[in-house]
Formats: structure tokens, sequence, C-alpha cells
């Protein structure tokens, strides 16, 4: 297939007969109901907790990179824990495609856990691998799925993390969904493969058994909440919370006005080439009914800025979730009034062997599109948009004193835009990892040879507007020995726009000095060197900004001015206002903030 294959439509998953009896929603008790919803939310979390206290890997246990889940029998989600967002919408595509490759239901057996990283299945690149475990009652009846989807260290890609790949076969082993454990016993042909081709096979193989212990607690838990209750009052309860799920999305997406509305996005680049890349996203809200066509998206690129359906699919619930779920835990109910549609072989939709190592990124701004759209309706609904990306970056190299490999990476902040309730947050994450964080200095300095220079929020990021965007923050990583980095940084060209009469914010952007003092603006790169003493900042972009700045509380002016937010010039600027009720001097000005210094 290719960019002109017809475009697929995708739907929240309704129960299949052939996957055994369903319950019947009218006959569930509502406080019942919400008791084993709360029971299947902690058995979620029992599932981070383990996988947090034994993993090897920070990229886990401390920036949170995975999805901890749980199914029932029809691949329905029942309960996520809060961790990476994103991951959120696609956890169904692994657990069916890992259930199939193996031989389908009929296959399992009390005790298998099945490893899968196909990226066209999971949705993410091969690094992030899933691990699913059938859970079965000790009658030997199948009832659900246990199942993780986390960020390994590395897996034989051309480099740990990469910006210029041309196909898949360059971004790392692929495991298409094969037994790891077979009725309880690890399969150990499969572990040797995933070490023997890992540059960290310590850290590799400590997070498959994290994994692997963390699916089996969330498997325990899930069939203590269940008999409990017993199977049938179970099934009952859980039809009840996702029709309440569904109702809660339904009731928020029925105040929306109907219409077609169209937002528009573009990538920098594809990694490869320094072109552009435009896309555009339809939203059609249609009663309680939202439909979110991807149709108009180019066909997929060069370069591996290209999306799996799983995490186009994720993207779209995960927005539209966020604001109209309620602030709830979500369920497969919440995903149902949500239509996907996307042509196989694009941007959106990419194929095999399209390359989509950098597959968040084009659904990261696709998020911010979705949003966009939507304030062409109801622009008192949305935010303006976020500095729009993760900032991230990776380092690598050998330690000076033992020539062993290390590697580590992380994402890093940015503002978020305002709305109609208030000024943006400043330096948070993205909303797509909202659940994650940057790993700690403490930790990262501790076993990495880098040290942080400067972590500042960033005066005058933030666009002006009656309400201003959250500020973006400036990291400076100073290095101890020489090293590689890949950075990722997007949305260097556009900055992030405002809403209502808001004002842009400050796009993102990252800056290399080297040690004789060449400096040298950077976005995306691969094996980029970094010799001894070399210092490499993040320039983490503002949101935008909501209202016109005329409009700004006169107060609100001067306490940014006064905390060092904006400059006085800035508020000359945008604020003009401000100055005829509290003329400010130069030399009332507070003065900018001093970057920590940690020599």
């Amino acid at each position: 297939m290719n960019a002109l294959a017809e475009p697929v439509t995708y739907r929240a998953g309704l129960p299949g007969s052939a996957r055994g009896e369903i319950g019947r929603a009218v006959d569930a008790d509502p406080v019942t109901t919400e008791v084993i919803r709360h029971g299947l939310n902690m058995a979620a979390d029992a599932i981070k907790r383990t996988l947090i206290r034994t993993s090897m890997s920070p990229i886990i246990y401390e920036v949170l990179d995975f999805a901890a889940v749980l199914y029932d029998r029809q691949i329905r989600l029942l309960a996520q824990a809060p961790s990476l967002p994103m991951f959120m919408g696609t956890m169904s595509f692994c657990i069916e495609a890992a259930v199939a490759e193996v031989g389908g239901e009929e296959a399992l057996e009390p005790g298998d856990i099945i490893l899968m990283n196909n990226p066209y299945r999971t949705g993410s690149h091969p690094q992030d691998a899933a691990v699913v475990m059938p859970v079965f009652l000790p009658e030997g009846e199948l009832v659900g799925y246990a199942a993780i989807k986390a960020h390994w260290l590395d897996i034989g890609a051309k480099q740990s993390y990469c910006t210029d790949t041309t196909d898949v076969f360059q971004e790392g082993m692929i495991f298409p969904g094969v037994k790891l454990y077979s009725r309880g016993e690890l399969v150990p042909d499969i572990l040797k493969m995933a070490v023997a081709n890992s540059r960290l096979p310590r850290f590799i193989e400590g997070d498959v058994n994290a994994e692997v212990a963390g699916v089996r607690a969330g498997a325990a838990q899930l069939t203590r909440v269940i008999q409990r209750y017993g199977l049938e009052r179970f099934n009952n309860s859980i039809e009840r919370m996702y029709d309440h799920g569904e109702a809660i999305v339904r009731s928020y997406l029925a105040s929306l006005p109907d219409g077609r509305y169209l937002g528009h996005g573009e990538m920098d680049d594809d990694g490869i080439t320094t072109e552009p890349i435009p896309f555009t996203v339809t939203v059609e809200i249609d009663g309680s009914n939202v439909r979110i066509d991807f149709t108009d998206s180019p066909p997929a690129n060069r370069g591996p800025v290209n999306c799996p359906i799983a995490t186009t699919v994720s993207a779209a619930r995960v927005i539209i979730t966020m604001l109209a779920g309620g602030g709830q835990a979500p369920n497969e109910g919440h995903f149902r009034p949500i239509e996907v549609i996307a042509r196989p072989g694009s941007m959106f939709h990419c194929i095999s062997p399209a390359p989509c190592f950098l597959y968040g990124w084009p659904a990261m701004q696709a998020t911010e599109v979705i949003l966009n759209a939507l304030a062409e309706a109801a622009p008192n609904a949305v935010c303006a948009c976020s500095g729009g990306d993760l900032c991230s970056g990776a380092w690598y190299g050998f330690r000076e004193r033992t020539g062993e490999y290390w590697y580590d990476g992380s994402p890093h902040p940015v503002g978020q835009g305002a709305s109609i309730h208030g000024d943006g947050q400043s330096a948070r994450m993205h909303h797509v990892e909202s659940a994650t964080r940057f790993t700690a200095l403490e930790v990262a300095e501790a076993k990495n040879p880098w040290i942080m220079d400067r972590c500042e929020l960033a005066t005058d990021s933030g666009g002006p507007g009656k309400f201003r965007g959250g500020l973006g923050q400036d990291m400076s990583f100073r290095f101890l020995e020489d090293a590689f980095m890949i950075a990722t940084i997007e949305r260097t060209k556009n900055a992030p726009w405002g809403l209502a009469g808001g004002l842009p914010g400050r796009p993102n952007s990252g800056e290399l000095r080297l040690p004789d003092g060449t400096v040298r603006p950077i976005a995306k790169a691969t094996a980029l060197p970094l010799p001894k003493g070399s210092i490499f900042t993040f320039h983490c972009g503002g949101g935008g900004g909501f209202g016109p700045p005329s409009e700004r509380d006169v107060e609100s002016v001067l306490a940014d001015v006064q905390d060092g937010y904006i400059t006085e010039d800035q508020a000359r600027l945008h604020y003009k206002h401000a100055f005829s009720q509290h003329p400010l001097t130069s030399s009332e000005a507070p003065p900018l903030a001093v970057p920590v210094s940690l020599e």
C-alpha cells in the first residue's frame, strides 16, 4: 500500500462474542462499580510501582517512560497507571497484535508472557518494548491482560537514539510477537537475543525482568479483584464503568457547536532534509461524536518523523479525553465517541519499511493542531499552544577511566499555553508526557560525565496576553568527558501560537558551545560530537498567550516584572497600559535571573 490507499477508520473496540461472555451494565450496582473501578486503578498502579522499584534504567524509574495497563478479555482498557499519556491509546494495538502473533487466544496458557516491539503494531519505535501477560483465573478461564510498554535504552539500532534513519531496519531489532515465557518458564533464547543485540546488555536484562515482575503483579491484583466480587458481578460492573466513561465524554462533546474545523501544523523537517512538512487535521463535531481525520496529511517521509497508526489514534484519544474526560482515569468507554481516520502509507499511518524512530514528534504536534482546530469552534474551551516539544536529548560515549559504554537521555519541560482560566504553567512536561519527568539532577550527575551549569526559567519566553503563556526553561549541560549527543528538538521554526488575541511564545532551540568558543545552533542531530568541556543548552519554548495583552491586569504585569518573568522592555512593548498608572524606571526594574553554577 502507499499514500493513495483508501482511508481507514478506527473506533474503540466493542465486545466480540468470540472472546467470551460480557456483562450487563443494567444489572450493575453503582457503588460496587465504583469500588471495582478504584480497585482496577490500584491494580494498574501495582504494575507501575513494581516496574519502578525493579528496573535498571533511569529512563524507566526516573522519567517514567512506560505504560502500565490492564485490559479485559475483549481487549478493552480497564485501567492505566499515570505514566506516559501518549501510550494510553496504543496498548490495545499492542495486545491484539501480540496475541495474534502467537496463534490467537486459543494458543494462550497460564504463565505465558509475550514480547512484542514491532513498531507498526505497537505504535512506537522498537526501543518501546511491550510485554503482555494473559490473566487466567485458577479455574483456567481467561479474563484479561496485564501489559507494559517501556523504553529500553538500546536494542541494536544504528545508534541508541536516532534522528536520521531511512528505514525501520536501522532502528533496532524487531520481536514480532514471541513468547518470552511459556507456561511460566523462561524461553532463554529470546532473552539471549535481546541481550546480545544491545550495547547495554545488563540494563536490558534488568529491565526485561522488571517488566515481567510488573505484569505478574498486575495479573495477581486483577485476579484478586475478580475473585472478590465474582466474574459475573465484575463483568456487569465494568460494562457500567465503560458506559459512564462514555457518557462523560459525550456530555462534553455535545456542548461544542457542530461543525467541521481545520487545524494546521508543520514539522521543522524530517531529520534528513531541511524542508518543512506541513499537514492538516480535520476535526468534525457531530452531536456527541468527534471525528479526527488525518486524511489530508503527506505521504510517509524519507526520515523518521512518521507515525504508526496506533500512536495516531492515541494522540486523538489523549487530547480529547484530557479535554472531555472530567479528570477521571481513562477507560475504554472514554474512547467510544472518538473516531480516527488515516490513510495507510501516510505520515500518520506509516507502514513497513518506513522509518518511525521519531514517531512521537508528529503525534505531539497533532495534539496541538487538534486543539487549534477546536479553538475555531470554542476558543474558550482550549488553551493556546504550548512550547510544543519535549526538547529531549540523549548522550552517550565511553568512560575515560573504565572504557565502559554509557548512555542516558531525558525529555525537558516547556511553557504551557494560556487559556481563559489564567496564565499557562511554566516549565512543565508537554501534555503527551504530563505524568513523566526529567531525571533528577542528582541522579543524572552521579551516573553521567556532565554537570548542569544552568537550570532557570527563561525570562520573556511566555507569549504576552490578557493571560500570559507559561515560561520555558534554559538548561545548560557541561560535559566533563568526550561524548556524543542525539538532539531531537522540534518547533524551532514556528513559534507557539496564541489564542483570542494572545501573542506567540518563544520557540524552542538548542545551542552547542565548543571548548574553543565556537557556537552552533542545533535542532535534530545524531552522533553529534561533544568534546570535553563542551556546553549544550536547551532553550525550551514558552506557551502562547490568551487574549489581548492590553487587557492584562496591571498588577499582574508589575508582578511579572518584579518576579523576573518579563523584562521592563517587554512590559513597555506589550503592556503599555500598565505604565500610565504605575510608571517603572530602569532603576526599579529587577535584575535578570543569575544562572546557577554547580561548580
